[in-house]
């Protein structure tokens, strides 16, 4: 009988830990490393074993469907590449040393874990997995809260290790997480200053705690995400954002602190070096002095505040676009293109990452992420009114047809993307709703306002010089476009 799947979401409390505890979880830690290795070594030793095979060479020919299914399935038996066939190796690292330190569940867990990285590796979704360095393994699990690692009251029990949870009573969202029942717990560890601190994440059977403010919207959204901004359109609202504006002010002193550790590492490694300051090649020992480990402390933490700042910021705006309208859709894109045109700005703003946090979210509120084709709807360069398709430059920030429409351009994107149905633009649906949003954008336009008391980006299409002179936007383009200026008037505003 298959196990049923039932919702699931994560309550992460931080643990209490005395001097005793705070020397015990490490060690275990470094267990888990050892055994996740060791299984690791064996799953990759199988794969081998497994792509040699005369089976697998077979199974390989026959023509996709069950047969297949089936070759592929007898091939792997042979070998023994499968996951209870990893359990059963991992047996032996009960009757060590590790096992002093692990729980048989714990290490059936850590021997799962490596064989999903490396059947990943094999279907060809993922790169070939990495044995885990020295204070590399940050997270251990269990595998149900009856055994090994698991939640009692208000502390997590694990051979012998009490740690109590700090639990603020008077959140909601706390509250609704102990009141729902505990799947399994993960202990994690991060590096705050320096120093460890753990905490557990309870999976919880139900659906998340859901605020007041963040009730889901009804109706279609439409959203245009480049490297650095996100547009969305609904049909009583509009957005048009800077990823993670927040972030940038802080970006500084990372470059400082990178540009300083750099300097360090090379006086620290002369011999690593040639003459023009590039790395030799082959393997080399690398030498830390105690203020170079210092600022790749500070450095670390920095890097820490603002991964957390990021991923809230990404929530609440996941939450804006979601009150917006239950029905999202956007453009397909491959978002390791932009990693190799606009890294540095994309490694600050992750919106890829965004977006898996929106499709998460979207789907435990009962929301639709629809993803559209790129090459069928090329929103970026059709015009609704006239059906005339006409390419258009990244510098060209302004959708500009002779029909007479006129639109910031990931805004106007994000309007079509909303029209569209089964994969295509509804024409109709579009035409009619035009005049509204036309007015709509007006005054989404009207009411951006500099984060931090800086520009705004180029991709928005207003030049420095209003921005300057703080006048609104729609002023600024009525004023160019009297003046000759590149930006065009909307047509509302003409």
């Amino acid at each position: 009988m298959s196990n049923v799947r039932t919702d699931t979401f994560i309550l992460e409390l931080p643990l209490q830990f005395d001097s005793i505890n705070e020397k015990k979880m490490p060690s275990r830690l470094e267990a888990a490393r050892q055994v996740y290795n060791g299984c690791l070594r064996e799953s990759l030793k199988r794969l081998d074993l497994l792509r040699q095979s005369k089976a697998y060479q077979t199974a390989r020919k026959v023509p996709r469907g069950r047969a297949r299914t089936s070759a592929f399935r007898e091939a792997n038996a042979a070998v023994g590449f499968r996951e209870y066939d990893l359990h059963a190796y991992s047996v032996q690292f009960n009757h060590s040393w590790l096992g002093e330190h692990l729980d048989i569940n714990t290490i059936q867990k850590l021997a799962t874990r490596a064989f999903n990285s490396v059947e990943q590796y094999a279907f060809g979704k993922r790169g070939r997995p990495r044995f885990k360095g020295r204070n590399q393994m940050d997270s251990i699990e269990g595998k149900n809260n009856k055994a090994g690692i698991r939640w009692r009251e208000d502390r997590v029990k694990w051979l012998g290790l009490e740690l109590a949870a700090i639990i603020e009573r008077n959140d909601p969202v706390v509250e609704h997480g102990l009141k729902s029942r505990v799947k399994y717990v993960r202990l994690v560890r991060r590096k705050i200053n320096g120093r460890n601190r753990f905490y557990a994440q309870m999976a919880c059977e139900g659906k998340p705690y859901q605020k007041e403010k963040n009730r889901i919207g009804k109706g279609d959204v439409g959203l245009d995400i480049g490297p650095s901004t996100i547009a969305a359109v609904g049909e009583e609202g509009a957005i048009l954002e800077q990823f993670c504006a927040e972030l940038e002010p802080g970006q500084e002193e990372v470059r400082r602190l990178q540009r300083k550790n750099d300097r360090q590492r090379r006086a620290n490694n002369p011999e690593n070096y040639n003459e023009d300051v590039t790395i030799k090649p082959g393997p080399k020992a690398w030498k830390k002095s105690n203020r170079q480990r210092k600022t790749e402390t500070k450095l670390a933490e920095m890097k820490r505040r603002q991964a957390a700042h990021r991923k809230s910021l990404h929530g609440q705006l996941v939450n804006k676009i979601l009150r917006m309208g239950d029905t999202i859709k956007l453009e397909k894109l491959f978002y390791r293109a932009f990693q190799k045109c606009y890294g540095r700005s994309v490694g600050m703003r992750a919106p890829g990452m965004f977006v898996m946090h929106l499709k998460r979210k979207a789907e435990s509120a009962g929301a639709q992420v629809i993803e559209l084709p790129t090459r069928s709807t090329r929103l970026s360069r059709t015009c609704h009114q006239c059906g005339k398709i006409e390419k258009k430059s990244l510098s060209q920030r302004w959708h500009r047809c002779s029909c007479g429409v006129i639109g910031q351009r990931d805004l106007y994107s994000a309007f079509l993307a909303m029209c569209v149905e089964s994969g295509k633009l509804n024409v109709g649906r579009a035409v009619e709703a035009w005049p509204g949003v036309d007015t709509l954008l007006q005054v989404t336009l009207s009411e951006i306002q500099p984060t931090n008391g800086r520009c705004l980006p180029s991709s928005f299409g207003l030049s420095k010089k209003d921005q300057r002179q703080r006048w609104s936007p729609v002023e600024s383009i009525e004023k160019s476009s009297e003046a000759g200026d590149d930006v065009p008037l909307s047509s509302m505003a003409a």
